[in-house]
Formats: structure tokens, sequence, C-alpha cells
């Protein structure tokens, strides 16, 4: 019985398709550089925040964008269970009437499309 030797190509476990070592944070790979991204702290957990209030509309301000949405997590660098805190808050003052649900910017007039004339 004959033993077969491995194949020699490029596409090896240690190489991969583009060859040398295998791809770590920094490097090229394919064209294209591939970032680190550093995970930001929650506030929250820093200060110890047993639960959000949707009555502090000065905080809960902070958490919508200059449109009127809920800021996603991996922007704002709160962790899941106080993202989940804050968007509850928001909509609740939301429904309260304490927070608009959308942010109308001014000088920006935006015509319906009942009155607009065709012509």
């Amino acid at each position: 019985m004959m033993l077969r030797k491995p194949r020699d190509n490029n596409n090896t476990k240690m190489g991969g398709k583009f060859g040398g070592k295998p791809g770590k944070p920094g490097d090229k790979k394919g064209g294209k550089m591939l970032r680190v991204f550093k995970k930001k702290a929650c506030k929250l957990c820093k200060g110890k925040v047993k639960a959000v209030d949707y009555k502090d509309v000065e905080f809960l301000k902070y958490q919508i964008s200059d449109r009127g949405k809920i800021v996603p997590s991996r922007i704002s660098g709160n962790c899941a269970k106080h993202q989940r805190m804050v968007s509850k808050g928001i909509k609740r003052a939301r429904i309260m009437g304490l927070l608009p649900f959308v942010k109308i910017k001014k000088g920006v007039r935006r015509e319906s499309n009942t009155f607009r004339r065709r012509g």
C-alpha cells in the first residue's frame, strides 16, 4: 500500500487563500483593512443605575438622535440590559407626551401630495 503525499497548493490551513500566516486584525486581507473596534463602556453600568425613569427627560434626550430615533447601543455604548431600559423609557415618555415621536427641523417645510399642483 502506497502513502500519498499531501497536496502542495495555496489553500492550506495555515495560509488560507492568499498564503502566508493566518489573518490578524489590522492585516490586509483581500485588499481590505480589517478594523479593530474598542467597545465603549456603558455609562449606566459605571453609575450603577438600577432603573431608567421615563420622567427624566433631560437624560433621555441624549439617547435620541436629531431626527427623533433611538440611538443604537453600538453608538451610545449602552450594554444590552440598559439599552432595553432606555428604549422602554423613551417609548413611555413619548406616549405620555414628554418626548416627541418625530423631530421636525425648523425652516424645512414639506408639502403633502394632496396640495401639489401638477402642471
